[in-house]
């Protein structure tokens, strides 16, 4: 680990435990959602990383959907977060309890707008029950089908069951967000070396009906022209 990745490793311990912070002194929606973009801001400013959004148009300005995005790597939520700027769109996290408990983490998890899924539990009917409870208060639902980061060559990992379930239940229509597979490579170059400017990019796809038929992996991997 080289000076620079270690001031990175520091500077993301403050910020993500500052705006941790601020993200507990409110239950406003909106309010988080701007703490929640300065943050991801900061992190990717300190990173020297853009944000490249294509199809910009196809994102809709207010409502409430089932988010769904391919994972690449620790900071695809405040890429997603910088995606979703211009709009009014607020949703809850779906995260895993190694991050509610993680020191790095946790502060900043536990009071940014999320909802805890505990894949080692026989039952998940807490999960949907917290779901569904959340969409009521008038959010979307923000997830990572993967369940985990996908450090293959592959340009997506097969989808966990339950995200269908989730929008079904719930009647949310989903919003398709693909981040472009170089972006574990930009990360790990960026920590290594900030000083050049880098650029992840973000496609938005077509919004899929939650009665369209077909698995969601496959209705996405359409989307996105990703092949089988």
């Amino acid at each position: 680990m080289n000076f620079n990745q270690i001031k990175q490793l520091f500077y993301a311990l403050y910020l993500t435990n500052s705006f941790g912070f601020k993200l507990k002194k409110t239950k406003d929606p909106l309010e988080k959602k701007k703490i929640r973009l300065a943050y991801s801001k900061a992190q990717l400013d300190v990173l020297n990383i853009e944000v490249k959004v294509e199809n910009a148009e196809k994102l809709p300005n207010e409502g409430q959907y089932l988010l769904v995005s391919n994972h690449r790597t620790i900071i695809d939520p405040p890429l997603i977060e910088i995606a979703l700027e211009n709009t009014k769109i607020f949703g809850l996290w779906v995260s895993k309890k190694e991050l509610y408990n993680s020191f790095f983490f946790g502060l900043f998890v536990r009071n940014a707008g999320s909802i805890l899924i505990d894949r080692e539990k026989s039952q998940m009917s807490g999960f949907f029950a917290d779901v569904k409870k959340g969409v009521k208060e008038g959010n979307s639902i923000f997830i990572f089908p993967e369940g985990t980061r996908n450090k293959t060559d592959a340009p997506l990992a097969a989808f966990k069951e339950g995200s269908r379930i989730i929008a079904l239940k719930n009647r949310l229509p989903m919003l398709p967000v693909y981040i472009k597979g170089n972006a574990a490579e930009v990360l790990k170059e960026a920590l290594k070396d900030s000083s050049k400017k880098r650029e992840i990019t973000v496609i938005i796809g077509d919004i899929i009906d939650y009665k369209e038929k077909g698995d969601l992996e496959t209705l996405y991997r359409e989307r996105f022209s990703l092949g089988a």
